[in-house]
């Protein structure tokens, strides 16, 4: 579509309600079209959870794969919110550079990290199957959720992984929320969503209800303080939708189970590896704006040494827009993907060709 129309549609969408209807619906089914469920062949990890995860069909990840045109896939994991499928919308058509892309949905009504892990475990079995390695992308909570499978699950399972991308990575709980009386830099609205949740008694349906609705209000603002004073392309429109949908529809139960698998993350420790192989690690220029300042990761991975042993073989690239009024926010792959792109895509061109950058 013409993207002059888009900023005019948008601007006058309250005039023009059906237009912008029409504009949403035919991008989002374009998406919708390229995205197909997936089930891996062997699930074995998976169903040797049956018996002990209650209600495992209401804690199972939805998988969906959009296929590429190379050898290298890519598996994506987001943060609490959006999905997988929306995070990364304008990366898809570097990711297809490479090969296909697997997108990890959080479920809806639930969330267990175990299952998580084995549903990720199989899928990686299934990509080494067909004799490709994948890239696992993952954003925000889903660093974290990244890192504890890296170290809890892969040594003894010996899976190909190429390489790893952390985009704004959240590794322990200690990043989000500080000891109580410590308000120094300020206190965060996300800080004070998580404490009240986690302070909410789990047998009370009601108080947990109302954290979660304070908590996807929160989610909400953040989102559109993205997307204030910008022109927003048919794109944006069709995933500013589907993350609002993503908010309204996860269910208490389901929000408050990812903020206790936050809980459960570990802060990284010097002397221990997360990732032996190629890694890239984004950091947002303004990740104080979300993450607090005595944010355990942030200090490990500013600090070189700590940091190289976290990532014997990684690099660390920190985003900037350059521009003092739009500077890159937390994770903010959808509204600053014009600047984590080429930064990316460098990336996976020495990852799938090193002999050739060698060479150069």
């Amino acid at each position: 579509m013409n993207g002059s129309v888009i900023p005019f549609v948008r601007k006058n969408f309250t005039r023009h309600p059906a237009l912008l209807g029409a504009v949403t619906t035919a991008t989002g089914l374009l998406r919708h079209m390229a995205l197909k469920p997936f089930t891996p062949r062997n699930r074995r990890r998976e169903f040797q959870l049956r018996d002990s995860v209650a209600s495992i069909l209401a804690n199972r990840s939805q998988i969906f794969k959009e296929k590429g045109y190379g050898s290298t896939p890519t598996i994506v994991i987001g943060g609490f919110v959006p999905d997988a499928t929306e995070l990364v919308e304008f990366q898809r058509d570097l990711f297809r550079q490479y090969g296909s892309i697997y997108y990890m949905n959080y479920p809806r009504n639930g969330f267990t990290s175990e299952l998580f892990f084995a549903q990720l475990a199989d899928l990686i079995e299934d990509i080494n199957n067909h004799g490709n390695k994948p890239v696992i992308f993952s954003v925000s909570f889903g660093s974290g959720l990244l890192a504890r499978f890296l170290q809890e699950w892969m040594e003894p399972e010996k899976l190909g992984i190429k390489g790893i991308v952390m985009a704004s990575p959240v590794l322990c709980t200690e990043d989000l929320i500080r000891p109580e009386r410590d308000k120094s830099g300020g206190v965060r609205m996300l800080e004070i969503n998580l404490k009240r949740i986690l302070k909410a008694d789990p047998s009370a349906e009601e108080d947990v209800n109302r954290q979660i609705d304070r908590a996807r209000r929160c989610f909400k603002a953040l989102f559109e303080a993205g997307a204030e004073n910008r022109q927003l392309s048919g794109r944006h429109l069709t995933i500013r939708k589907k993350i609002m949908d993503v908010i309204e529809r996860t269910s208490a139960a389901g929000g408050y189970q990812r903020v206790l698998a936050l809980k459960g993350f570990s802060r990284p420790l010097p002397h221990r590896p997360i990732f032996n192989g190629p890694a890239l690690t984004l950091l947002a220029e303004q990740e104080g704006d979300l993450l607090v300042p005595t944010s355990p990761t942030m200090a490990a991975l500013r600090t070189p040494d700590t940091c190289r042993q976290l990532f014997p073989r990684g690099k660390v690239r920190v985003v900037c827009s350059g521009s003092a009024g739009d500077s890159v926010a937390h994770a903010s792959l959808i509204f600053h993907h014009l600047h984590y792109n080429p930064i990316i895509k460098a990336w996976y061109d020495k990852l799938v060709a090193p002999v050739l950058f060698a060479v150069v």
